[in-house]
């Protein structure tokens, strides 16, 4: 875990104000650190490791579940029961922090545009950005030095410059829900539990009898506990229904609800009969979702794309090396690659990505994150176009 923080040349979505630096090699003990208390066992174990090296963090529990509490089950209440728990175990101070609004405006804002256009947009990594590093960072974090999550990533200092790394979990790993926060966000972010297995976590929750040692993970949007992502979808732009044409035939198999419930590569929940099928394109201005019949048909692949506003996460890093390693979903699979340059002097810098194999379906929208060729070092992300 690294114990440093520098907080020069930052960049203009950079806070106003700042703390004093903590420099490199100084002790976490000189550090102000927060803690993004979930409620969950990830963080809860955070406030456990820091507590085992003597440090009292400040805990922080970020509120943005919707009003319409009737409506959707966020668990909220639970999850702050159980954080406060977790703070008064170890003598923390816990303040619960109201980012609703920021969320509602900004992530929610982000997601429904790029789904109304029929891009595929990720909610959670951009929460990381606006949110977790973001609007807490502008409320409260700006106080502190480091502020430490229950993400399962790495930082590291290789020749004076701080990276974000891998964890050695590769089907927890969360490296890609990080890569598109900006270089001062990275500079303040510590993870605590990065160098752990997920049993190992799990381990250390049950030993220390933590209130939350056996509670699930959650398996909904970042933040919001148990929602499904189709209902979060349909609470702000409905259903508009359309026509689903077989792409080979031009033949009408079905309707959809909406253009937005489905995406690219998709080969489940399209309620078609005779499949398996595959979406293969969105017609987003006459409202027609395309599929291909057939097992993984080649319309449904592609190897060469191009990414866009790539968002370098090291200070002094503007380029990508020649031969990478790259992910376009959270799985624990990455892809080996030739990068070109397109745009690369510019900003935003624009790449195209040559994949050594066929990648199932890679869709506009999606972020595109790459890594060294050992998929260790991750470079950052950047928004794949077609």
């Amino acid at each position: 875990m690294p114990d440093t923080y520098n907080h020069k040349d930052m960049s203009s979505n950079a806070p106003a104000t700042s703390p004093a630096p903590v420099t490199e090699g100084d002790d976490l003990t000189k550090a102000r650190i927060a803690v993004l208390l979930s409620g969950g066992v990830d963080s809860s174990v955070v406030v456990h490791e820091l507590a085992q090296r003597g440090l009292h963090p400040d805990c922080f529990y970020i509120k943005i579940g919707p009003e319409e509490k009737e409506e959707w089950d966020c668990n909220s209440e639970e999850d702050l029961e159980m954080a406060t728990s977790v703070a008064r175990k170890y003598g923390c101070h816990l303040e619960v922090v109201d980012c609703h609004k920021e969320y509602w405006n900004q992530v929610t804002k982000y997601t429904m545009e790029k789904v109304r256009a029929g891009f595929t947009p990720n909610p959670d990594v951009m929460c990381n950005r606006l949110i977790k590093f973001g609007a807490f960072d502008a409320k409260c974090g700006h106080d502190y030095d480091l502020i430490a999550t229950g993400h399962y990533a790495q930082t590291e200092w290789i020749d004076g410059r701080k990276w974000l790394t891998t964890s050695p979990d590769p089907v927890k790993d969360q490296t890609d829900f990080l890569a598109q926060i900006y270089q001062w966000q990275l500079k303040k972010a510590i993870f605590p539990i990065g160098h752990y297995m997920k049993e190992e976590v799990r381990e250390i929750a049950l030993r220390e009898h933590l209130i939350n040692a056996r509670r699930k993970d959650s398996q909904g949007i970042c933040f919001l506990g148990n929602i499904d992502y189709n209902e979060y979808v349909r609470r702000y732009l409905g259903e508009n229904p359309g026509d689903i044409i077989e792409l080979e035939t031009g033949r009408k198999i079905g309707e959809h609800k909406g253009l937005w419930f489905h995406t690219i590569g998709q080969r489940k929940g399209l309620g078609l009969g005779g499949g398996p099928w595959f979406v293969v394109k969105k017609d987003v201005e006459n409202n027609i979702l395309y599929v291909s019949h057939g097992y993984d048909p080649a319309t449904a692949y592609k190897k060469d794309f191009r990414i866009h506003g790539f968002d370098f996460l090291t200070e002094g890093i503007n380029s990508l090396p020649h031969r990478v390693t790259f992910k376009i979903r959270h799985t624990p699979e990455y892809h080996r690659a030739t990068v070109e340059a397109v745009n690369a002097e510019g900003r935003p810098a624009e790449f195209i990505i040559h994949s050594d194999e066929n990648i199932h379906g890679v869709a506009p929208g999606q972020f595109c994150v790459v890594y060294d060729e050992d998929h260790h070092k991750c470079y950052g992300s950047g928004e794949i176009t077609m």
